[in-house]
């Protein structure tokens, strides 16, 4: 996201999309917490063109590439709403925001070379433009400038910091090298979208309560919502990988398919192929073009198949059980709000939740 687009525009970007500012918050009140969100988010915004900037030409134009492709700054967001249960916004909790983006935004350059994959946000990925090397360090320079910033905010926050920072790079070790012999397939996959997806939202949650001095109490129900919302954006995920048109996530329909990525809805077809002679087709044809693109061999025959199987995919009932799980953790985490106070920090969660699962990119 360039920084010469216009604050009332980066705003609709970052907020509207995710369901702030409409009809549900239509109360006075309520309209003076979107404002203070979203002034907050305009904040943070401002504040990671800064952070992310380097002396080093290089380093300045690596460090700041996935930034200005845009992002919805879901983990910012989750600090500012969940900062509203203390004190509000101020400098802290700003800059507990900023650090876990550019932590998220650091991950995506070593999770596209770890995963080979050659778009982000619609624009090639770090990797495709400048090699693994540079996509790699640039993570690590990230990294750092995320440390710095979590270094004023406290014990705490360090130690969750480093805490969210390892289950990270279990999540991506375990993914790597897959279930091991006997381990549930299933259960293996959700434990990996927790460690890489759910730990940081979980953390971006759970630094606005500390860094806005709210009640201990309501660290938990963020902590539980933020790890259970992060599954449930993986799963839609993984549908959205399998739609129609790339053409809004900058992504061929079944990317993570091609890239020999095993989504829960290919995971579900395992199963259903084990009594189910159709499913049993449909993975064979799965599992021989994928084997073939990942030996070098694509030709136009191989192509067209893989292209017609995910088709059949996106239409398999595996995916909508897909769906229904994912609608499963969402409604879990909307539950582990319970013991937040009624009004509209429980509101936007809630509401972010819906969000979650109706999404299409």
């Amino acid at each position: 996201m360039n920084a010469s687009v216009p604050l009332a525009r980066r705003r609709n970007t970052l907020s509207s999309s995710l369901g702030l500012g409409d009809k549900l918050f239509a109360s006075s009140d309520e309209r003076r917490f979107v404002r203070e969100i979203e002034g907050g988010l305009d904040t943070v915004e401002d504040g990671l063109l800064v952070e992310m900037s380097f002396a080093d030409d290089m380093a300045d134009v690596t460090s700041r590439y996935l930034l200005e492709a845009g992002g919805k700054r879901v983990r910012p967001l989750l600090t500012l709403l969940s900062a509203q249960l203390g004190d509000g916004n101020s400098e802290q909790v700003f800059a507990a925001a900023k650090a876990i983006e550019i932590t998220h935004l650091a991950s995506l350059y070593h999770d596209d070379v770890m995963d080979e994959s050659t778009m982000r946000r619609g624009v090639p990925t770090a990797q495709a433009v400048w090699g693994n090397s540079v996509a790699i360090l640039t993570g690590d320079l990230l990294f750092a400038r995320a440390s710095k910033l979590v270094a004023n905010l406290g014990e705490r926050v360090i130690r969750l910091q480093a805490d969210t920072f390892e289950r990270l790079c279990l999540g991506q070790l375990h993914e790597t090298i897959g279930p091991r012999d006997g381990e549930d397939e299933i259960a293996h996959y959700i434990q990996v979208l927790a460690d890489k997806t759910g730990s940081l939202i979980a953390a971006a949650a759970a630094v606005g309560v500390i860094t806005a001095g709210a009640p201990e109490r309501y660290n938990a129900p963020v902590v539980e919502f933020g790890e259970k919302i992060g599954v449930a954006f993986q799963l839609i995920d993984d549908i959205i990988d399998l739609a129609e048109s790339g053409a809004e996530s900058g992504k061929v329909p079944g990317t993570d398919l091609r890239a020999g990525v095993s989504t829960l809805p290919l995971l579900y077809l395992r199963q259903a192929a084990l009594t189910d002679a159709g499913s049993a087709a449909l993975l064979g044809r799965i599992e021989r073009a994928v084997e073939a693109i990942g030996h070098g061999v694509s030709t136009p025959e191989i192509d067209s198949d893989l292209d017609a199987a995910i088709d059949e995919l996106r239409d398999h009932e595996v995916t909508a059980r897909t769906r229904a799980e994912a609608q499963r953790w969402a409604s879990e985490a909307v539950a582990a709000l319970s013991p937040l106070p009624d009004g509209p920090v429980k509101k936007s969660l809630t509401r972010f939740a819906d969000t979650v699962v109706e999404r299409s990119n």
